[in-house]
């Protein structure tokens, strides 16, 4: 049976499972039937024109993992930030992880997407924010939304600061011959309050796995929001990661996404403007290797005035591996005084690496300051020669031009044991240690 079969023949089975709301029902309903009229994304599609999913979807994929397969803090310790202390929400094989786990009420909410759906005392919350800014339209979102259940609940008050970093981790075991999971998760950050989010999905397995996650994220007046997305799977491990963005007056949203493994990894990030002088930065680090694929699919829509995005992606790829990198700024006719910056810089280390790069900006206001740019090239010979010139081994000198390439992304990391984290995934990445403090 082909994948998208299984999924309309499980719809109404899981719907048994799970103790819904009747308007969450007509929510998953509507959402189901434009799967079906949808189906998986091809690459006839404009929006998927260099990313196939065939391959992928040949699986015989299990849609409901059956029970969980526990693991020991110790075997994954390496993937939290465990320099410091966070609160986490840990998912094994789709399943949330108690053990694992260390969620709060206290002040602010960091626990369960499945009980915010079904205990009443979230209603109002549910009512006002859930599905509300994820497309209707698009065909995964859909999918996800019919089968939404298990994820992160995040909920910052209004003039509160998360006291701690969040971790939302979701580990894929091999108690399946093949996974899929659909996590869902929503974040709402209250006005003047402010959040870290770290978010990881991990296969501990050589079994294949396609998570197809949506998280949407509600930034109200004055937030501010740093969103952090890890990246660094197995070969087996294929990502589909929808997020979107909604924004008021004044807030400060930032989402990262450092792009280091994984088979196919596709990033679709939305943010949309509903207030003015606030700012959106979407930033990313892409180091890939034999046949990896990295696709970012990414739009900002200004709606209204004294608004500015910025948009900075690295790629360094080699061997085989494929990037894309698909950017749209749109600018709406009352969006005056829009400040939009859009940059898409690649390095080839093979004459077989591939990079689509296709930078957009559509504008309908007359009173905007946008610019976007692509390059694509290889390391400079000339400062290659200079290093060398001066003892610094070939190899070494490579890694640094690479670093340093990547540097502009790496400084706006917040959160100081995860930017020595993330530099030692990439001293890693390019086979060197890199000599000075991380």
């Amino acid at each position: 049976m082909e994948l998208k079969e299984k999924l309309l023949s499980s719809f109404m089975a899981f719907e048994e499972r799970v103790d819904v709301q009747s308007e969450l029902h007509d929510v998953r309903t509507s959402a189901i039937k434009n799967f079906e009229n949808k189906g998986f994304p091809t690459k006839k599609d404009e929006a998927w024109k260099y990313t196939s999913l065939n391959a992928i979807l040949k699986n015989d994929f299990t849609v409901f993992p059956k029970k969980e397969n526990a693991i020991e803090f110790n075997q994954v310790k390496k993937y939290f930030l465990h320099e410091i202390d966070t609160y986490k929400v840990v998912f094994i094989d789709g399943i949330f992880s108690s053990h694992l786990s260390s969620t709060t009420h206290d002040g602010i909410d960091v626990c369960l997407m499945s009980s915010a759906l079904n205990k009443p005392k979230y209603k109002m919350v549910i009512d006002t924010f859930f599905n509300k800014i994820a497309s209707t339209d698009e065909s995964l979102t859909s999918l996800n939304t019919a089968f939404a259940n298990e994820g992160a609940y995040i909920h910052v008050p209004k003039s509160k600061v998360a006291d701690k970093p969040i971790e939302i981790m979701y580990f894929s075991t091999g108690n399946e011959a093949a996974l899929l999971v659909q996590p869902r998760n929503l974040v709402i950050v209250g006005e003047n309050s402010h959040v870290q989010i770290i978010e990881r999905h991990q296969s501990l397995t050589e079994n294949p796995v396609l998570t197809n996650s949506v998280t949407e994220i509600f930034a109200q007046k004055r937030a501010i929001v740093d969103y952090y997305k890890i990246q660094n799977d197995t070969l087996e491990g294929n990502l589909i990661d929808n997020t979107y963005v909604s924004q008021k007056q004044e807030s400060h949203v930032s989402v990262h996404t450092f792009s280091f493994g994984g088979n196919l990894t596709r990033n679709n990030l939305n943010f949309y403007h509903f207030g003015e002088r606030l700012t959106s930065t979407l930033n990313g680090i892409t180091i890939i290797g034999e046949k990896q694929h990295v696709d970012h699919y990414t739009l900002v829509k200004h709606s209204a005035p004294n608004c500015e995005s910025f948009q900075d992606y690295k790629g360094i790829y080699s061997d085989r591996s494929t990037g894309v990198f698909n950017g749209k700024v749109y600018v709406e006719k009352d969006a005056q005084k829009t400040n939009a910056f859009q940059k898409s810089n690649n390095i080839l280390l093979s004459d077989k690496a591939t990079i689509n790069a296709k930078p957009q900006l559509e504008i309908f206001a007359d009173d905007v300051k946008c610019s976007h740019g692509c390059t694509v090239g290889q390391l400079d010979e000339t400062a290659m020669f200079y290093m060398q010139a001066r003892g610094i081994p070939k190899k070494e000198a490579k890694a640094l031009l690479m670093y340093a390439f990547s540097n502009a992304v790496i400084e706006n990391i917040k959160i100081p044991e995860l930017k020595k984290r993330i530099t030692t995934i990439i001293a890693n990445k390019l086979g060197v240690k890199l000599g000075f403090d991380l």
